[in-house]
C-alpha cells in the first residue's frame, strides 16, 4: 500500500475538530451473504485497475470500512433494509404503468434479462454514442414505451428499479469501460475528480485517494467505491444512488454542485466506477 501524505492538511481544510487523525486498516472480513437460494461470497478486494497502479496496489469495497454491525447486515438479506427497495422495485416491475397498460414484465420476462447491466454502466450506447447512466436506460424505457414523462433521476420510483436491476448483477464483476468511445467522457471524469471545489477547496482524491483508511471524528473514510450503489444509507434511512452521493460529496466542499444526470457527474460516475473494476457489484449494500 503506497504511503498517503495529506491527511493534516484535509483535515485543516475541512475545519473539523480531531482528536488526532487516526489510521485503521481496512476490516480482514469476507463479505458472504445468505440469500434464499444459499451463499454469494462478493469479490470486495482486487489488484487495483491499471490506470490507478501509481496511486495505490489494492482496491478495496467501502464495505471494509464499516463497523461490524453495519457489515453485518448487509451479510444477511433477511437484515438488509434495503432489500425492501428491491421488492418493491419488482412490484413496480410487474405493474402496469404505461399509458395503454405497458409493464417492464410485457418487454423484457423477468428482472434477471437485466443481469450484467450494472457491472458495465456508465456505458457509451452504441446507436446514440451517448454517455448512459442507469438511469437513462429506465427512463428511454419510461418515456418512449410507456409514453410517461420521465421519472426524476433520484425520485422513488427511480431508485426502486434501481434497486431491483442492480440486484440482477449482485456477484458480478465490475466492468466498465474506459477506452474507445468511453475515453473522452473517462477523461473528463477523472479530470473533475482531481479538481479541487469549493470554499474547501477539496478534491474527491483528497479524501478517497489521500486519506482512507483514516479516520475523521467517528467516520472511517474509504476508497469512495461505488460497486455497491444503490446502497441502503443507515444515516439517511433510506436508499441513495451513486449520482446522489456525487452530489453530497460536491456539495460538502461547500460548493455548488452539479445537478444529477448532468453531464458532469455522468462522466464522474464513470471514472468513479471505473476505479473499482476488479470488485463485486454488491447492490443493494448498507453503508453508514
Amino acid at each position: 500500500m503506497k504511503l498517503r501524505t495529506s491527511a493534516l492538511a484535509t483535515a485543516t481544510a475541512l475545519g473539523l475538530a480531531l482528536t488526532g487523525m487516526a489510521w485503521a486498516e481496512p476490516v480482514e472480513d469476507t463479505l458472504t451473504i445468505e440469500t434464499d437460494d444459499g451463499q454469494i461470497t462478493m469479490v470486495t478486494t482486487a489488484p487495483a485497475p491499471a490506470h490507478l497502479s501509481d496511486v495505490m496496489d489494492t482496491i478495496y469495497s467501502g464495505w471494509h470500512f464499516r463497523d461490524a454491525e453495519t457489515r453485518a447486515m448487509q451479510m444477511d438479506d433477511f437484515d438488509n433494509p434495503g432489500m425492501v427497495f428491491v421488492d418493491r422495485g419488482l412490484d413496480a416491475w410487474n405493474a402496469a404503468l404505461g399509458k395503454n397498460g405497458e409493464s417492464c414484465a410485457g418487454c423484457h420476462q423477468s428482472p434477471e434479462s437485466m443481469a450484467g447491466l450494472r457491472a458495465v454502466v456508465p456505458r457509451v450506447d452504441e446507436k446514440t454514442g451517448k454517455l448512459m447512466l442507469m438511469e437513462d436506460y429506465i427512463n428511454s424505457c419510461v418515456t418512449e414505451r410507456m409514453g410517461l414523462e420521465a421519472w426524476g433521476m433520484t425520485s422513488k420510483s427511480m431508485k426502486d428499479m434501481l434497486a431491483l436491476i442492480s440486484f440482477q448483477s449482485r456477484g458480478m464483476t465490475v466492468n466498465v469501460a474506459t477506452d474507445g468511445a468511453a475515453a473522452p467522457y473517462w477523461e473528463k471524469g477523472r479530470e473533475i475528480y482531481y479538481t479541487r471545489y469549493g470554499q474547501l477547496e477539496l478534491a474527491c482524491a483528497n479524501c478517497h485517494e489521500d486519506n482512507y483508511g483514516n479516520y475523521i471524528r467517528s467516520d472511517h473514510l474509504s476508497q469512495g467505491q461505488i460497486n455497491g450503489f444503490p446502497v441502503y444509507r443507515l444515516k439517511n434511512a433510506g436508499i441513495l444512488s451513486a449520482q446522489q452521493r456525487l452530489i453530497g460529496c460536491v456539495r460538502d466542499t461547500r460548493a455548488e454542485t452539479f445537478k444529477a444526470g448532468s453531464d458532469e457527474l455522468k462522466a464522474l460516475e464513470l471514472y468513479v466506477a471505473s476505479r473499482g473494476n476488479g470488485l463485486s457489484v454488491e447492490g443493494v449494500s448498507v453503508r453508514n
